[in-house]
This record gives structure tokens, C-alpha cells and sequence, in this order.
């Protein structure tokens, strides 16, 4: 499919797994590219690849959290390329080590601030240039654990996740009559070096295997398979869905306690 050809396509956080691979993705499908991320180096070099192969890359550097920031990069998008079409919100970082109770206060603001405000940030600076593109979309990352999972020590992690879900469905309305949709992905495990770094030291095809035991398809997620679907949202296939939140889990929220006691306390 080349659903993006003529199409300028951002992505924040673009040097991480998931950003790569949704680069990727939309190259593939004809896309021009523009590569968010606060390592410069890292998006230099995925811009150097994309260009290898054909497609037209812009690496800039930028924190989601700094509203100046952001609001530079994105204007240096519509001025390189002339138009600006799909925002893929990605950056974020995640963190499962600390108890409310333990928590330093800069630790929950560094979490939402990049999770919840860059969302929020992005969002708001990237409408002007939609609108005046004529409509487009924006599809914002979530998480499984935003609203279906409970784990003990994220808290906030899971409050900017779900944050985000709340914010996209306020935008989508806001937003409805310029042509512009708005959407979430909400992904279980992935495997991504960020997935591992959370339990630093663990063996991957262990950490993840055990993962795999526990999700009804039998598979953890792959970067490509989230990819996939926010190239769906962002492509005229979704016309008719905003506000949405979707989920790519392969069915693991669907497992509890009482659908599958044995695994649960094992």
C-alpha cells in the first residue's frame, strides 16, 4: 500500500523502537518524514538511512516537554516541506521502580510532563498546520496500562497514560469539524529495549517468554506490529474513527484472574 504518498508525516521520539519502526512504516508507504527526538545524533543517522532509500527525511531536535522547542521544530517541518499531515505523538518514557510513598516529586513531573504535557504540547502546535493542510490526523501513544492493567509502582506512568486517552477524546471533539482526527494507541508489551531496561539485568527471550505465557495469542507484541495500526489511523481507511482508543495486546487485558486462575498465580 502506498497510502501516504505526498503526505508529510511527524513522529516525536523517533529514534526509540517504536518511533523507528513507525518511520519505517510510513517510508514505506510514500511518506515524507520529519524525526522528532532529543538525541540528535540518533535522528541523524535513522534521517541518513531513510534518505538512502528514497525517502525524504528531516531530522530535528527537540524536547516535547519545552513548548519552545517543540513549537520550532514543528514550523521548520512545514517551512522544509510545505505542508504537514500526520502527527504520530510517540515520545515517552516509562518507569515501574517507585512507590507513591518513596517517589520523589521530580520523578512524577519528568513522567508527565513527556508523557501527558508533550502529548498535550504536540497536539496544540500541530492543529495550526493541519488546519491548514486541509485536515489530516494525529495519533497519540497510550497505554494497555493507562486504563485496562494495574501495576503496583507506575503510578505515574499510568496516570499520564491515561491522561492521554482523556486528552485525545477532548481534542477529537475540538477538533471534528477541520477535518482533523484524532486517535490513541494503547499497546500491551512490546518488545522494545525500553520493555527490557525496566528490569535491568533480566535475559530477553526470558523476560519476554514469560510474557508470551500469559497473552491468549501467544506472542509479544513487535514494534511493527504497532506501527501498523497508527499508520491505519492515519490513513483515509480510519476516516470514520476519532476519539478512539485502540488497543494492541493481543488479547493480555482479556486474561484476568477468573478467565485463567492458574496463570495468574503462578
Amino acid at each position: 500500500m502506498k497510502r501516504f504518498i505526498n503526505q508529510t508525516v511527524v513522529i516525536t521520539g523517533a529514534q526509540g523502537g517504536l518511533g523507528r519502526a513507525a518511520a519505517e512504516r510510513f517510508a514505506a508507504e510514500g511518506a515524507r518524514l520529519a524525526l522528532v527526538d532529543r538525541d540528535g545524533t540518533g535522528v541523524a543517522e535513522l534521517a541518513r538511512e531513510l534518505e538512502a532509500s528514497g525517502t525524504p527525511a528531516l531530522p530535528l531536535v527537540a524536547d516535547v516537554a519545552d513548548e519552545a522547542s517543540l513549537a520550532a521544530a514543528f514550523a521548520a517541518v512545514e517551512a522544509h516541506f510545505g505542508q504537514f499531515n500526520v502527527l504520530f505523538n510517540n515520545a515517552g518514557i516509562g518507569g515501574m521502580d517507585l512507590r507513591v510513598a518513596e517517589m520523589p516529586v521530580e520523578r512524577w513531573d519528568e513522567m508527565v510532563a513527556i508523557n501527558l504535557r508533550g502529548v498535550f504540547l504536540g497536539c496544540k502546535h500541530a492543529i495550526p498546520p493541519l488546519t491548514r493542510a486541509g485536515g489530516g490526523a494525529i495519533v497519540n501513544m497510550g497505554s494497555s496500562t493507562g486504563r485496562h492493567d494495574t501495576l503496583p509502582g507506575s503510578a505515574p506512568y499510568m496516570a499520564s497514560k491515561a491522561g492521554v486517552e482523556a486528552l485525545t477524546k477532548s481534542v477529537a471533539l475540538q477538533v471534528a469539524h477541520l477535518g482533523i482526527r484524532v486517535n490513541t494507541v494503547c499497546p500491551g508489551i512490546i518488545r522494545t529495549n525500553l520493555s527490557l531496561r525496566q528490569k535491568d539485568g533480566v535475559e530477553a527471550e526470558s523476560f519476554f517468554g514469560r510474557f508470551a505465557q500469559r497473552i491468549p495469542l501467544g506472542r509479544v507484541g513487535r514494534p511493527a506490529d504497532v506501527a501498523a495500526v497508527v499508520a491505519f489511523l492515519a490513513s483515509s481507511q480510519a476516516r470514520q474513527i476519532t476519539g478512539a482508543a485502540l488497543l494492541i495486546d493481543g488479547g493480555q487485558t482479556l486474561r484476568r484472574w477468573i478467565s485463567a486462575p492458574d496463570l495468574a498465580a503462578s
